[in-house]
Order: C-alpha cells, then structure tokens, then sequence
C-alpha cells in the first residue's frame, strides 16, 4: 500500500497503533490519549497480525510490547523494520523491565524508542508527538525529493529531445567540389551550438556555426531560430554573399533584450568558387582555422580571427566587417565552438589549451584523413568519457 502524501498526514491526527497481547494495557494507553483530540488510536491484540493492521493504518508511531506469545516481540521489531510501509515508522518498545541487554538489542533491530510500561501519560503523549512530527517530516523530505526527481527526470526528457530535434536539422556531411565532414555531440545540459551550409547560388556557398550563451532548451531553441533564419535566407535586403551585412541584420533582429537576455557567437563565411576566395565575418567566435598553400607541405595556417562584438548585444544598426582571403590549391577551414578545445579533466588535471588544440589539429591534417572522429575521440580521452561539458560542434571544410 502506497504512503499517502505528506499533507494528508499533516491534515489527519497523530495516528498511533499499540501491538500488546494485554487489553488491560491497551486500555490504560487509550485513556492517556483520550483527552487527545490530535491523536487516533488503534490497537492489535494479536502480534501475528501486527504488519497486516499496520499497513492497513498506516500510523506515526507504532507502540509495541516485547513479551507476547505466538511471535517473539523482538523479532517483530525486525519485521516491523523489513516491511515497506513500515520501514521509517517510529517504534517505541515497551517492556516490564529496565534491562539494558534487551534494550540494546531492541535499538539494534530498529526501535526507535525504549519504555518501561507504562511511563506517566505526560511522558508517553510527549514521547508520540515528538517521534510523529519527526517522522512527518521525514515523508514531506522523501516527497519534495521525489518531486525533485521526477522534475528533474522530466527535464532530462525534454533536453534529449530537444538534442534530438537538434541532430535532426543537421545538414547532411557534402561531397563533390567541395567536402564538408562534420560531429556534433549535446552536452547533458544541451549548449546553444547550431551549425550549417548551403548553396547561395552555383558558385556560392555559405558555411556558418554559431554557439548561443547559456546552457539548456531556451539557448538550443535560439541556437535553431537563428538557424533557421540563415538556411532559408529570410533576411529581407540582405546580399547572403556579404558576410558583414548578414551579421548586422542578425543583431537587429536577435536583440537580447527580446531573447531572455541571450546574445551568440557566430561565424559565417562564404566561398567563391569563381574566384576562389572566402569572405567571412566572425562575431566574438573562437578563431576559425584556416590551412591554405599549393599543397599540404607549404600550406600555412591563418586564424581568422575576431573582428566584430556578439550578435544581439550592441545595438540596431551597428555594422559588421567582411573580410576576405585568397584560397590556394589546398584550403581546410576548420570551424568549431570552444566546447571543443576547452575539454576540463574532471580528476582535476590541466584543461586542454588552445595552443595544444591547434597543434593537434595541424599534425593530423598531412594525412589526408577528415580530422572531425580523430578530435572527437580525443576530446573524450582528455575528459575520461564519453559524455562532455560543453557541446561539441566541428566543421571541416575542404575546398
């Protein structure tokens, strides 16, 4: 039988059941607590009935004897203790006698509580009160955590299903003139992180990846909104070939102040086949790496770095910068968040340091193999798991 609520043993009386094979006992008890209009009593003659009449009353406090037949009272202690419903049930023994060897024995099987019957009616009311409010507020402490279980079980569901609408907008990895791989890895907490690309017209195409402050729902459904808006090119008077003037019209629209106070880093950048050059604009955005020469022996990298504030924070009509560079024969541009780089050792190790990111990185790169798996598997070495801190968002393009 389930506990009822806490409120509902809050609103009823103190409920007490004795177990005493003795009616004479019971009655005197009974007289103690008639005066009481706070306290129920109810009372078991038969010992071996004692669990079925306990879960049926569901008492605060449980009054026992020791000595009865057909069951020693010691061992119902023990069953008292065994049995779900009364698990957490103040007892309180009562004995004809002052032993400590049984005492102690008692308090060892579970009773909460040792009388020599019967003690004065001062004594056994004050002694019920105290052990009911006790156990009272035990329950009201099991049923907020339960609440807070269930809440947080609740919104456990909703943050993986929100990773999973995520992973679902995804773009599919690109092939052809242009090779895009890519991981993507939600945190627990889900971070803000959305990335994409798309075809502008032929011979333009846009790559962008963005990562929303905070952690959870709120920031993954600004993280898809802005998504959104760049995949469907719903800026109005806006060339999606010019990095600068797509980031402006984001901060106009992507105000804080209407966005719970959320703002994002974002790069964006865009590729001219014709010309073979890449402009881009990067808000606040951890650098974008770029490895560029005639071939993979002479590239050199470039960090396209910083140049304009976070998107959402400054206000309307502040104006973002393009800037472009050329692409040689081989070109890698790596994007990614900083949940990449910034891997925390939970055993209180050093945190991995974008110098060491940038180093890895560039040693993988002679190999001609696509780097997004080799980091991932990194990341989760340096963390000690599989599960990350931050999301874990990385884009390789190859041009």
């Amino acid at each position: 039988m389930a506990l009822p609520a806490p409120t509902d043993r809050i609103a009823r009386a103190v409920t007490v059941l004795l177990i005493d094979d003795q009616p004479i006992v019971a009655e005197s008890v009974r007289r103690m607590l008639v005066g009481e209009p706070d306290i129920v009593f109810h009372y078991c003659q038969d010992p071996t009935k004692a669990l079925q009449t306990a879960n049926e009353v569901q008492p605060t406090v449980i009054l026992q004897d020791l000595v009865m037949p057909d069951i020693d009272g010691l061992m119902l202690v023990k069953f008292f203790r065994a049995n779900k419903s009364t698990r957490d049930t103040p007892l309180i023994v009562l004995s004809s006698k002052e032993e400590p060897t049984i005492k102690a024995q008692a308090f060892a099987n579970g009773a909460n509580d040792y009388l020599v019957k019967l003690p004065d009616k001062l004594e056994v009311v004050a002694r019920i009160r105290y052990h009911s409010r006790g156990y009272v507020a035990l329950l009201e402490r099991n049923a907020a955590y339960d609440r807070l279980a269930e809440t947080q079980r609740r919104l456990a569901a909703e943050i993986a299903g929100a990773a999973r609408y995520v992973q679902s907008l995804l773009p599919v990895k690109l092939s052809g003139q242009v090779e895009i791989d890519f991981e993507f890895v939600p945190s627990l907490d889900l971070g803000g992180d959305m990335f994409g690309y798309n075809w502008i017209d032929p011979d333009h195409l846009a790559v962008y990846l963005l990562d929303v402050s905070g952690h959870g729902v709120g920031s993954s459904l600004l993280a898809v909104s802005a998504a959104n808006v760049l995949s469907s090119r719903s800026l109005p008077n806006v060339d999606f070939r010019v990095p600068g003037q797509v980031m402006t019209r984001l901060n106009d629209i992507f105000q804080m102040e209407r966005q719970d106070n959320k703002y994002f880093t974002i790069f964006y950048g865009v590729f001219s086949k014709a010309d073979r050059t890449f402009a881009y604009c990067n808000a606040a955005h951890p650098d974008a790496l770029l490895f560029t020469g005639a071939d993979p022996a002479s590239a050199t990298l470039q960090k396209l770095t910083s140049t304009d504030t976070l998107v959402g924070m400054m206000p309307p009509g502040l104006e973002f910068t393009t800037l472009s560079v050329p692409l040689g024969a081989f070109a890698r541009l790596l994007l990614y968040s900083d949940g990449v780089f910034e891997v925390e050792n939970p055993a209180g190790g050093p945190m991995w340091q974008f110098p060491q990111f940038v180093e890895f990185v560039a040693a993988l790169l002679p190999d001609d193999q696509p780097v997004a798996k080799r980091l991932l598997a990194q990341a989760r070495a340096l963390r000690g798991s599989d599960l990350l801190a931050d999301d874990f968002s990385f884009v390789e393009i190859r041009f």
